[in-house]
């Protein structure tokens, strides 16, 4: 199985199917378009730098966008409702974390989660091997927030992304932020090949490049 980072907030997992979560257009934000060709599609909401479907979208591809279970090509998928903010959507709105499973591998992408889960909601959440977390703060949680959910979810690898790198428009944090928090801190590039038998014990956070 293959990670792919598309920038900003947009991974692939690609292995027999595409997975493609949280597309942009590239152009709107500064950055390179994904280059993708996605079996499945997660929108975790309704902006402009997470729900450009058109740019990776093929014939037969199927979008998930609202909470509640879906298998789409053999992958079942879980949306969980969230705020894009602290103050119950009232500013941004409403988001849905995806939980899906992939060759054995548990992945969570919090969109642009802005509030903190409460341990009940984490408890829901259950097992994450790999967690895809706002790093850049401003729109979503802080960077010391998010390394604080980070713990509390449990992950095996935290992924930050949402953050300011080269040529990105928008008004966040750089991902040093976080990665500033954490141990185990490792540089994968553009994509990373894993397996569930090579995951770590312990918590690593993988900074993903373009």
């Amino acid at each position: 199985m293959r990670i792919i980072w598309h920038g900003h907030s947009c991974f692939e997992v690609k292995d027999e199917v595409s997975l493609v979560i949280d597309p942009h257009d590239g152009k709107s934000i500064g950055i390179r378009p994904p280059k993708a060709l996605a079996d499945v599609v997660l929108v975790t909401h309704d902006h402009f730098d997470h729900n450009a479907v058109r740019v990776v979208q093929g014939p037969k591809t199927k979008v998930v966008e609202d909470p509640g279970r879906a298998t789409r090509f053999g992958i079942k998928i879980l949306g969980m409702p969230a705020y894009h903010d602290h103050v119950e959507g009232a500013r941004r709105g409403g988001i849905t974390i995806f939980k899906f499973v992939v060759d054995g591998i548990t992945f969570c992408h919090l969109g642009d989660i802005g509030e903190m889960l409460s341990p009940e909601r984490i408890r829901d959440l259950g097992k994450v091997d790999i967690l895809f977390i706002p790093a850049g703060g401003r729109f979503t949680l802080e960077p010391e927030q998010a390394w604080q959910l980070t713990r509390a979810i449990s992950p095996r690898v935290v992924v930050p992304m949402h953050y300011r790198l080269g040529g990105i428009s928008l008004p966040l944090k750089p991902v040093s932020a976080f990665t500033d928090l954490a141990d185990n801190v490792m540089d994968v590039g553009n994509e990373i090949d894993i397996i569930e038998e090579e995951l770590p014990d312990d918590l690593e956070t993988w900074v993903f490049g373009l």
